[in-house]
C-alpha cells in the first residue's frame, strides 16, 4: 500500500530532521524564542522530542503580559522553564534618562538603539558559549526575510545559525498548533500575527502585511531589531545551499 504523504508533512518531517542535525553536529546550541506561534512549534518539537537545544527568551521589560503569560503556560504544558535574559537595568536607565522612555518614536536610530539595549546586547550573552542558534523566522514573514536561508553563518557571533521554519507558510504553523493543542499567545486571537514589545505592535487590519504591526510608523525596508543584522546590513550570506534541510 503507498502511502500519500502531504507537502506538509514532509515540510515537518524535514524540520524535525534539521533539528535533530543541529544536536548531533552543532551542541551545544540554543533556540531564540519571542514565545509566538512560530516559536511554540519549534518550542513543541524540540521539548517531544526531548532534543538537548536550550531554549531561552528575552524579556526586554517592555513584553505584552499575554507573552509574559506564556512562560506559564509552557511551564505547565511541558515540564520545563525558559531561560530568561533581561537587559542591564544601567543601559535602560541610561537611555530613558538622555532621551526619555519612548524615544524609539522619534527614529529610526533611537529605535535600533532601544533594540540594541533590550534584544541584541542581552541576546550576546544567551548565545555565548554555543555552536549554533535556532530562530523561527520564515520567508514569508517580511520583506526583509524573503531571501532566508535554513542555515546560516553567523559571522557577528562566530557559530551557524538555523531557521528550520524557513519555508513554512502561515497556514503551516497553525495547522501544526491546532493538530498538536500547542499553546500559543492569545494576542494572536486579536489580530497580532506578529508580537514584539508592547509599545511597537499593534493588530493588523484585515489584507495588511503580517509584520505590518511591527514598528508600524517605519519603512517595511528598516523593520528589524537588529538580533539578524550585522553593520547595519542583513545578514543573508553562505546560504550553504540550505544543505541540511536538502540531504
Amino acid at each position: 500500500m503507498n502511502v500519500v504523504i502531504t507537502e506538509f508533512e514532509a515540510k515537518l518531517e524535514n524540520t524535525r530532521m534539521i533539528l535533530k542535525n543541529i544536536t548531533q553536529e552543532f551542541s551545544p546550541a540554543v533556540f531564540a524564542s519571542s514565545l509566538a506561534a512560530e516559536d511554540m512549534v519549534l518550542t513543541d518539537l524540540i521539548l517531544r522530542e526531548k532534543l538537548n537545544i536550550g531554549i531561552f527568551s528575552l524579556e526586554t521589560g517592555r513584553l505584552h503580559a499575554e507573552t509574559l503569560g506564556m512562560l506559564d503556560k509552557v511551564k505547565a504544558t511541558y515540564g520545563t522553564e525558559i531561560v530568561l535574559y533581561k537587559p542591564e537595568a544601567s543601559a535602560v536607565d541610561a537611555y530613558v534618562v538622555q532621551h526619555g522612555l519612548n524615544a524609539f518614536y522619534d527614529s529610526v536610530d533611537m529605535r535600533k538603539e532601544c533594540c540594541r539595549i533590550r534584544k541584541v546586547e542581552p541576546l550576546n550573552r544567551a548565545l555565548a558559549g554555543n555552536k549554533a542558534w535556532v530562530t523561527g523566522q520564515r520567508r514569508a514573514q517580511a520583506a526583509t526575510r524573503t531571501e532566508l536561508a535554513v542555515q546560516e553563518d553567523d559571522v557577528a557571533h562566530g557559530m551557524q545559525k538555523f531557521n528550520p521554519l524557513a519555508d513554512w507558510s502561515e497556514e503551516d504553523v497553525w495547522h501544526y498548533i491546532r493538530s498538536n493543542n500547542v499553546p500559543y499567545n492569545p494576542l494572536h486571537d486579536k489580530g497580532y500575527p506578529s508580537i514584539g514589545c508592547e509599545p511597537c505592535t499593534r493588530a493588523i487590519q484585515p489584507g495588511e502585511d503580517v509584520r505590518a504591526g511591527r514598528w508600524w510608523w517605519e519603512n517595511p525596508e528598516s523593520k528589524e531589531c537588529g538580533l539578524h543584522v550585522v553593520d547595519g546590513k542583513l545578514v543573508r550570506i553562505n546560504k550553504q545551499a540550505e544543505k541540511i534541510g536538502n540531504q
